[in-house]
């Protein structure tokens, strides 16, 4: 595994100064749009933007890679989302912050589809899951380090958004100077959506639930913390404690996920987020309990994307598993989108304390739909289920978009070029020649 994260460190830190760019760039809108006097309901929608951007993005920014290649697409995207979050800081509008959070979600997705598929690209088969471990938790660091860099400028002032630009571009640094090639790209073929759920219905349900459940979180859990906390510290706190939630619990969760059937799981974790959900509603806000009780949702909350991911491998053929995570991709940036816009209405409407009423009524939905399914389908064995990988950020397309092996593509070049020298009457390289040559 060391070499290859040799082979991929310029990625891995690009990628590292995006998050921590992305992760204060997300909390400073929600708490911005609450001390400018947004409706909780209007800054719903413009959070929300991000989300949709993303599942634009998911699509759009494959075909890009393909046309112009790795590193001009993630150049180009890191440029637009440095740009994105200047425009937040100089004109202060819903509509036009809307539209921004919707091209860095753009900006963003194709950032993760090219950090996703080069590493799966520079991983072999047997270290790849390591690999990817060693990306999320780089990329959950880097949230979660966004989140302090809130207490370093007034959030009313310019200065925070300029320090978001700068972190942005400062990441295209190690990747616009690595000299090794970035690798091709090749696109699954997809399997619709009514194709997925009659294999799984509970992945198809369960992520889309997931997806409203952590969009909810990271779209209005700023709006929520500036409104019930006391203070710019305690609300990067807040996000802070999430997501450290999620870097203690993915890896004993994958552990047991791997050794008992994974709907067990799956209730454990659903129990555990709505039990979460309802001791924060009755613990003093802003004591060491209260935040203890966000760790603890943020444990139980995030690993459930790579939970539900491997149910669904779980239950498709070899072949399928690639093309079904496009799919899965849908219905998690369905459930992105609609979930802040629906939570910020009803805590429009009913109070703040509909933020954990919102995130606890999406676990229970899935806590009562796994139940259904654990009484009408018999489970896959522990023995055959396939390996629990950490997921990245829920709703990238770190399966769709696989590179393929090395070895596979410089075969690709040597058959590519042998054709070439078929029709070249006046070349004398032979095959042997020509390997030597490309190796």
């Amino acid at each position: 595994m060391i070499n290859d994260l040799r082979a991929s460190w310029a990625l891995l830190i690009g990628i590292g100064f995006m998050m921590l760019g992305n992760g204060l760039q997300g909390t400073l809108l929600g708490l911005r749009a609450t001390m400018e006097g947004f409706p909780t309901f209007v800054t719903g929608i413009m959070m929300s933007g991000y989300f949709v951007g993303i599942f634009a993005g998911s699509m759009i920014a494959p075909r890009l890679v393909q046309r112009v290649g790795h590193i001009r697409v993630f150049a180009a995207l890191a440029s637009m989302a440095s740009i994105s979050i200047l425009v937040h800081g100089i004109y202060v509008d819903a509509v036009t912050w809307t539209a921004m959070r919707f091209m860095t979600g753009l900006s963003y997705a194709g950032l993760y589809v090219v950090a996703e598929s080069w590493l799966n690209d520079r991983a072999g088969n047997e270290t790849r899951g390591q690999v990817l471990s060693v990306y999320m938790v780089i990329t959950t660091l880097g949230l979660g380090g966004g989140q302090f860099l809130l207490n370093l400028s007034d959030p009313l002032e310019v200065e925070l958004f300029v320090l978001v630009s700068i972190i942005v571009s400062f990441g295209l640094i190690p990747i616009l100077l690595t000299a090794r090639p970035a690798p091709r790209f090749e696109s699954s073929g997809t399997m619709s959506l009514k194709e997925l759920y009659k294999a799984s219905p509970l992945a198809v349900i369960s992520n889309g639930l997931t997806g409203a459940a952590h969009g909810t979180f990271f779209g209005l859990g700023a709006v929520y913390a500036a409104q019930e906390l006391q203070g710019v510290e305690q609300v990067s706190l807040f996000m802070a404690s999430f997501l450290l939630g999620s870097l203690i619990f993915q890896w004993p969760i994958g552990w047991l996920a791997d050794q008992i059937n994974r709907r067990v799981t799956m209730t454990g974790l659903c129990i555990l987020a709505i039990v979460s959900c309802a001791m924060a509603l009755f613990v003093e806000k802003g004591s060491a309990q209260y935040f203890i009780i966000v760790v603890i949702l943020g444990g139980a909350a995030m690993p459930m994307y790579s939970l539900t991911v491997a149910y669904a491998n779980d239950r498709l053929e070899p072949e399928q598993i690639v093309a079904a995570s496009g799919s899965l991709v849908m219905v998690a940036g369905i459930g992105l989108s609609t979930g802040p816009i629906l939570v910020s209405y009803l805590m429009g409407e009913f109070g703040n304390s509909f933020f954990f009423v919102g995130i606890a009524l999406a676990f229970a939905m899935i806590l009562g739909f796994t139940a259904y399914r654990m009484n009408v389908t018999e489970a896959v064995s522990a023995d055959d289920q396939s390996p629990f990988i950490a997921a990245g950020v829920i709703g990238t397309p770190v399966a769709q978009y696989n590179a393929p092996d090395a070895e596979e593509y410089v075969e690709a070049l040597i058959n590519d070029e042998l054709a070439r020298l078929d029709e070249d009457s006046d070349s004398d390289l032979d095959e042997g020649e020509l390997d030597k040559y490309l190796y």
